[in-house]
């Protein structure tokens, strides 16, 4: 056993659970009968344990349980649910340490960056667990004369699909809102980093959420995950990752008539105009890009520059990636770590490749750890916004730059792609700042800033990003439905042969 792997035991056992993942079904850890799944720490690039792929079997009794525990849940004061709400909140912040270190551990991430992340999973439970008992319908004034009024219910039990650049923020982000109006909840986070979501359910049971009623899958998309989405008891699906998939978990979803949610992927675009403060707009590039190793679906991957300061900007950026420190993630001073596996690592690399050879100036910084799973800081000059590296998605801390002449054109750069998840812009015009954010497509658009996001805010995007809205109070409604009700007010009701009037 490697020192890091006594690391992972340790942490897991003081979360309550044993030694390799385990699915959680029905409140009991239970292990999976499928193939063997690796996990490898993409910091050492050796291995960390194995557990069995939970396989179609486990997923039918996921979504058995859930759709029982359901019932007594939807019944529940919407106070009451929400009590259940803040205590999950209070256990997840008295646990920030050992979910933090094993976030770092399997997903490369570092561990600042970890600790805030779960502290916003706590924030998550404690919005929602706000609004359990405020989701209502409304009194329509219908010409008939009879009462109408609506009523806001849950769907039944969904099925989660997460990621694995974000997996327990991720988790939070999808879970709290679901189980907030009343649903169950299957979910399967990714199989190169499923403990953390097993670990936040573990915790949400030890201090009241009904046993059954959030059941954990670890396994594989095309058995557990296939198995759920076939599942009778599920109603709606939500899928967080690439467009790629995304395509296939909505169209196994449609084939059994079901509605789905897909927060996929962007190549957002981040403009800088000639009067914008240029160390604040840089300072904005890398967190925009760099941080969490560019694995991010809203990364500023497309840096938009007006021409005057185009090579200033570029400059800037590149000698402040020398200062950012690489290194372990469980080390409190390291800012980026390395790719979260070897996959998306040889992804990242070809990218870079296939943009030098169409004739990218590449811009690296000088050194980088020897072992693991890491990609400097890189910066891509002199390409066009056609190129291959400014339309696909890279998800790495890889940044197109790009000079643009005026604000139209500007605009038209931003929205040549097939994604409209997020963006920004940096000006101290204020009229340019909201004509820009009303001309450039996406869900999410910051002004003078990048990568603020907060729970109660409405998150998605469209095209290839994806559709549905996974945070604020848009989320409780693709978590329910509306129930139109119809009184009859009247002595001796009339009951009309067609269309009332």
């Amino acid at each position: 056993m490697t020192a890091r792997a006594d690391i992972f035991r340790t942490q897991m056992a003081k979360l309550g659970l044993g030694s390799k993942p385990q699915s959680f079904i029905n409140g009991a850890l239970v292990d999976g009968t499928g193939d063997t799944i690796e996990l490898i720490d993409p910091y050492t690039e050796q291995r960390l344990t194995s557990y069995a792929d939970a396989g179609a079997d486990l997923a039918v009794e996921a979504c058995l349980a859930a759709q029982t525990a359901q019932v007594g849940w939807a019944k529940l004061s919407g106070a009451a649910r929400g009590q259940v709400m803040q205590d999950i909140a209070r256990a997840v912040l008295a646990n920030v340490d050992p979910l933090a270190t094993l976030e770092a551990l399997i997903a490369g991430k570092p561990i600042r960056d970890c600790r805030v992340e779960v502290a916003k999973v706590a924030e998550m439970f404690a919005y929602y667990g706000g609004w359990t008992d405020k989701v209502h319908g409304e009194v329509i004034p219908v010409p008939s004369g009879h009462l109408n009024y609506t009523k806001r219910e849950p769907l039944g039990v969904v099925f989660q699909i997460t990621p694995w650049n974000a997996p327990v923020f991720t988790g939070g982000w999808q879970i709290a809102p679901a189980i907030a109006t009343g649903n169950g909840v299957v979910i399967k986070p990714s199989e190169l980093t499923p403990v953390t979501t097993v670990a936040l359910v573990h915790l949400a049971e030890q201090v009241g959420l009904p046993t059954g009623l959030v059941n954990v899958l670890c396994g594989l998309g095309p058995t557990a995950g296939q198995a759920a989405i076939d599942h009778h008891a599920v109603r709606k699906v939500i899928f967080v990752g690439s467009p790629e998939t995304g395509r296939i978990v909505a169209m196994s979803a449609a084939k059994a008539l079901k509605p789905s949610v897909l927060e996929l992927g962007g190549k957002s675009a981040n403009i800088v105009f000639e009067d914008a403060n240029l160390k604040h707009a840089c300072l904005g590039a890398q967190a925009a890009i760099f941080s969490g190793a560019g694995q991010s679906c809203v990364a500023g991957s497309r840096l938009l520059v007006h021409r005057s300061v185009h090579n200033e900007l570029v400059d800037m950026l590149t000698k402040g990636m020398n200062s950012i420190r690489l290194g372990d993630p469980l080390d409190n001073a390291t800012e980026v770590g390395p790719i979260s596996n070897a996959r998306q690592f040889f992804h990242v690399g070809n990218m870079v490749a296939r943009a030098q050879s169409d004739g990218a100036n590449v811009l690296r910084r000088d050194n980088k750890p020897d072992t693991g799973f890491f990609v400097p800081p890189t910066i891509l000059d002199g390409l066009s916004n056609t190129d291959h590296a400014a339309q696909t998605e890279i998800f790495g801390p890889v940044v197109t730059a790009i000079p643009f002449e005026t604000e139209e054109e500007a605009v038209a750069l931003a929205n040549a792609t097939a994604f409209g998840l997020a963006g920004a812009v940096w000006t101290a015009d204020v009229g340019r700042a909201h004509r820009v954010a009303d001309h450039v497509r996406a869900g999410t658009f910051w002004i003078n800033s990048y990568k603020a996001i907060h729970v109660s805010s409405p998150f998605g995007g469209s095209l290839n990003s994806g559709f549905g809205r996974s945070s604020g109070t848009d989320a409780l409604m693709e978590y329910t439905s509306a129930k139109s009700v119809w009184l009859d007010s009247a002595p001796t009701p009339q009951i009309a042969f067609g269309y009332v009037s």
